[in-house]
């Protein structure tokens, strides 16, 4: 997805404090202009749209990005890193299934960040396992809450409670610890010599207003309704795949439902999109 050139660079660190000027002067967009330009990427490859999609959200990748300072890794490329998945994000954004694009675009945003510090962290470098990547990730968090974050090497108790909140094994924990024992930076400090201020007031505000609590509650709604609806389009073999497969917090296997209904894997599958296909002209229909 080739939208970026237009963007606002970010060269340096001195450059941050311009660069978040910049990227504020890109509107938020409203729930529905937002659908009607996912809409027109998703169906047309209008990269006009898609690059309303991601500039519209760069705030969102620089709030973000700025979480990572602590590793201290160059903003600008965690920032860069940051809008790679935020692209991925937009090119693989289904506006259809009732989810505001934020809400999808964090977890590419930070999964695109947190390879970016594990494969650039020189201490990090000799790779690590998923259980150490949690580690890594959520030691500081933990240290906070045990208030330990001033200290150097843990407790022996602390260091048990950390390791059973993550099953990891002690000797990890003590690792990691002394690998993150770095400086941190604060948000606190202010941008440059010669700006007054904090790094935390050039930050937006993402909190929704009570309007716009109350737009997305009622949104919510009504895509719950209009859902129910369509469910009501399938047959009861139908209904039952979809929403074991789709709809549920704990996915069915597809080995579960060809067992329940004596079918084989493949005709469990073709069903579940015969099915999508059912609910989406149905949801088409009810609007």
């Amino acid at each position: 997805m080739a939208v970026a050139a237009s963007w606002p660079s970010l060269a340096s660190e001195g450059g941050l404090s311009s660069y978040l000027r910049k990227i504020h002067s890109y509107p938020i967009l409203e729930a529905g202009d937002e659908y009607m330009l996912a809409k027109r990427w998703r169906e047309h490859a209008d990269r006009d749209a898609a690059h309303q999609l991601v500039t519209s959200h760069l705030r969102l990748v620089a709030k973000i990005a700025m979480g990572y300072r602590r590793y201290g890794l160059p903003v600008a490329d965690l920032v860069a890193e940051g809008n790679v998945g935020m692209m991925q994000a937009v090119q693989r954004f289904d506006p259809e299934r009732g989810f505001r694009l934020a809400t999808y675009a964090v977890w590419w945003i930070r999964a695109a960040i947190q390879e970016y510090v594990l494969h650039s962290w020189s201490l990090v470098k000799m790779g690590t396992t998923a259980a150490q990547k949690k580690l890594f990730f959520n030691l500081r968090r933990l240290k906070g809450h045990l208030r330990a974050l001033e200290y150097g090497d843990l407790s022996p108790e602390n260091v048990t409670k950390i390791a059973t909140e993550l099953s990891v094994p002690e000797a990890e924990v003590v690792s990691m610890n002394q690998r993150l024992s770095g400086p941190d930076y604060s948000l606190n400090a202010p941008p440059d010599d010669e700006t007054d201020g904090q790094w935390l007031d050039q930050l937006a505000d993402d909190s929704l207003d009570q309007e716009r609590v109350l737009a997305d509650a009622q949104e919510f709604q009504w895509r719950s309704r209009l859902l129910h609806g369509a469910l009501d389009h399938l047959n009861a073999r139908e209904r039952d795949i979809l929403v074991a497969r789709r709809l549920r917090d704990d996915p069915a296997t597809l080995d579960e439902l060809s067992q329940k209904y004596a079918i084989s894997h493949e005709r469990v599958r073709q069903i579940e999109i015969h099915a999508i296909e059912k609910l989406r002209r149905a949801m088409r229909g009810i609007r």
